[in-house]
Formats: structure tokens, C-alpha cells, sequence
């Protein structure tokens, strides 16, 4: 019978190697903390929020094109799938897919342990014919894999615009360990966020009512927390805009006022208005994103996007060795 389980796999390195990394980051010339930092358990309900707003196109518009397109995607992928989820945070992206992919096995990654717990404890009594796994762990540097997940038909599955929190050159090393990861019946389904105009944007990574504020000045918490550092999240104000020299958004947080932050061992000042930068998310034009996958391992079969090519669903085959 199908079962679920779920490794106590907070994160693969030391608390020590975690302090050290996000050190680094705030005493570099421009102070930046990893995206990834912004999904505890917290940050990870506050995306859910995000993922609800009217400004917040991504997740209605790939929603959408997986409606609209599901039986195709259904045709190119087959059955039987080891479906790896990348990011599975609630796990409802993925879940939307089970009655069309039947996959032979569910393997939820989210570097949020707790929140993954909860989610594939729900999604279990939903679907208890499907094996599933749960791995609370960091992907975002490397990706080994543990013996219970299929080797067989794997299928990376990475929605929403995630891919674009990494520059190109860290995007084609990160798909690089996909493609590492899998045989040559192994694929990948992708969404990609494509270049569209500024204001659209800017109002996306900067809502009316300040959810993805929130989003964002919690990580400061998630911080404290991690390296016992004395972030005051009130000396803080979130900034998010589109960047059109890099085609990607920023998001920073802004010192309000000047103000020292410490931790065991170390602090930084910071002047009134400096910023520490906290994600990026690259848009591509969709010839951009094809070729990504290509020099990445990946041969794209099949793209969907909305009628607006607001956004891109691509189903991409590992290259043979």
C-alpha cells in the first residue's frame, strides 16, 4: 500500500555552515541574504498569500495554462512518472497534476521542513494510492537524491517563476544537476516567467496592501533566528522593482534609518536607505528560456503559454549522455 514519509532533513549542513553563509552575505559590499532564507515555515504562508493577489500574475496564469493545456501536457508525459516537486511548499501545484499524470510515485522537496510535513500529511489522505516522500532539504546548491526516491521515468517538476531567482549562469548549473539526476528517461517540467511591461511587474513584487512586504521583512525574523542576530524588522522598508538592464525583479529591504545589526561575533552598520538584497526573478523572452534548457541538458519538447505570452509551461526531455 502507498505510503508517505518524511525524513527529519531540516537542512543538509550544520547550523554553523548556515550562520556562515548568511554572514558572508550581510559583510559583502552590497549586503544580500539568499531568497531561499525567505521560506520558514511563516514566509511560506505568506507566499501562499501573495500567490492570491490580483497583482500577483505567475501563479493564476500558469494555473491556467495547466486547465487549458492539461490534456497535452497529460499526452507528452505519460504515466508512471517519478514526479519530483522542487519548492513543493503546499504541494497543491503538483497535486493539481496527479488525476492527469498518475505518477507512480510523489517526492515533495521544500527547504521549509515543518510546512512540508503538514502539507504531504494532507495530501496523503487525498490521493493514499500514490507513494509519496517528503525531503526537507536545500536544493539550491546541490541535490543528491536518497534511495527511496524511483530512479525510474523521473520528472523534475519546478512551476511558478523560481527558476528565475538564479542568474543564467546559476540557472544552467542548477538544471545541470537536474539533468545529473536523473537517466535518460528522465524530463523536467518548467514554469518560466516571460518579459513583459514594467508596471505589470512592479505592482506584482509590490502589492497595494503590503503582503509581499511582509513576505519579504520576515525574513530578517527567519535571520534572528538562524544566526541570533538583532534585526529590528520596524527599521526596515521592502522595496521590489523591475530592473529593465538585467530583465529581472529586485527585491531589497531599506534601512530606514542608520542602525547596527549584531550577531555572535560580528555586526554591520548601515546607513539610512542602504539596502540588503534579498532575490532577484529574471524574466526571459522565450527563445532565452528554450536555449537555457539546452545548454543545461535539456531538449524542450513542448511549450504552452497563455494567450497574453505572459508566461511559459515547458516540457523539456533529458538530452542522451
Amino acid at each position: 500500500m502507498p505510503t508517505s514519509s518524511l525524513p527529519d532533513a531540516r537542512d543538509e549542513r550544520p547550523s554553523g555552515a548556515i550562520a556562515s553563509e548568511l554572514r558572508a552575505g550581510l559583510l559583502g559590499r552590497e549586503a544580500a541574504i539568499s531568497p531561499k532564507f525567505l521560506y520558514d515555515a511563516l514566509g511560506s504562508r505568506l507566499f501562499e498569500a501573495i500567490c492570491e493577489l490580483p497583482e500577483y500574475y505567475p501563479t493564476r496564469t500558469e494555473a491556467a495554462i495547466a486547465v487549458r493545456h492539461g490534456a497535452d501536457i497529460a499526452r507528452a508525459i505519460g504515466p508512471g512518472a517519478t514526479l519530483i516537486d522542487l519548492g513543493a511548499g503546499n504541494c497543491a501545484k503538483a497535486a493539481r497534476l496527479f488525476p492527469l499524470l498518475h505518477p507512480a510515485q510523489y517526492v515533495a522537496i521544500d527547504i521549509s521542513h515543518d510546512f512540508l510535513r503538514e502539507s504531504i500529511e494532507r495530501l496523503q489522505q487525498r490521493f493514499p494510492h500514490i507513494e509519496m516522500t517528503g525531503l526537507g532539504l536545500d536544493f539550491s546548491e546541490r541535490l543528491a537524491l536518497p534511495g527511496v526516491v524511483r530512479a525510474e521515468k523521473r520528472l523534475f517538476f519546478y512551476p511558478g517563476s523560481s527558476i528565475g531567482n538564479y542568474t543564467p549562469e546559476q540557472a544552467r548549473a542548477f538544471l545541470g544537476r537536474l539533468r545529473a539526476q536523473c537517466d535518460d528517461d528522465g524530463a523536467l517540467l518548467i514554469g518560466i516567467d516571460l518579459v513583459k511591461d514594467a508596471a505589470t511587474l512592479n505592482a506584482a513584487y509590490d502589492d497595494a496592501i503590503g503582503v509581499t512586504a511582509a513576505f519579504n521583512l520576515n525574513i530578517l525574523r527567519h535571520v534572528n533566528q538562524l544566526m541570533g542576530a538583532d534585526f529590528d524588522v520596524a527599521q526596515w522598508r521592502h522595496r521590489g522593482f523591475f530592473n529593465p538592464g538585467e530583465s529581472r525583479v529586485e527585491m531589497h529591504l531599506e534601512a530606514r534609518e542608520a542602525l547596527t545589526v549584531r550577531w555572535p561575533g560580528g555586526e554591520r552598520a548601515f546607513k539610512a536607505g542602504e539596502r540588503i538584497h534579498t532575490e532577484n526573478s529574471y524574466k526571459y523572452r522565450q527563445s532565452a528560456a528554450i536555449g537555457l534548457l539546452e545548454q543545461s541538458g535539456f531538449r524542450s519538447v513542448h511549450v504552452w503559454t497563455d494567450p497574453d505570452q505572459w508566461f511559459a509551461v515547458v516540457y523539456a526531455r533529458a538530452l542522451p549522455r
